[in-house]
């Protein structure tokens, strides 16, 4: 896996991935940054979404679930101190389905938690990462 990285002035970069898709990160103003895009750390936290929801989703398919929409909201914590990694990280999944099963989807996040997400997973070496769910029923 490859990244070209390109500074693009002040606190700007562009990264583009070896897909051919191209990110804009930015720095907040009092870093001198001029917010035209995510901080690196938030598009970490926000990789780590994608991949932690890819899991639970393709997992609860392969289970037959009838998964309608699932959303994740990640809440985390930095050290206060450089290098300022993630300390405390919560992972809250909402999965809206048609008579899904509360043990499918409890299994289906832990096993994204312990087995398959390599970003979680690599996060989870410096921080302490919890998990919850909560399901919406639809017809």
């Amino acid at each position: 896996m490859k990244v070209n990285l390109k500074w693009t002035g002040d606190a700007s970069f562009q990264a583009t991935s070896e897909s051919g898709h191209t990110v804009t990160m930015d720095g907040p103003p009092e870093g001198g940054g001029r917010n035209l895009g995510p901080r690196p750390m938030e598009l970490l936290l926000m990789g780590t979404a994608g991949c932690s929801t890819y899991d639970v989703v393709h997992i609860l398919k392969k289970s037959r679930q009838d998964i309608r929409d699932c959303a994740l909201e990640i809440d985390a914590e930095r050290a206060s101190e450089d290098p300022k990694v993630f300390t405390r990280i919560h992972l809250h999944f909402t999965v809206t389905g048609n008579n899904l099963k509360i043990e499918q989807v409890a299994r289906a996040i832990k096993l994204s938690a312990e087995k398959y997400c390599s970003a979680s997973i690599m996060l989870g070496k410096t921080a302490a990462i919890t998990h919850d769910f909560e399901i919406i029923a639809v017809d």
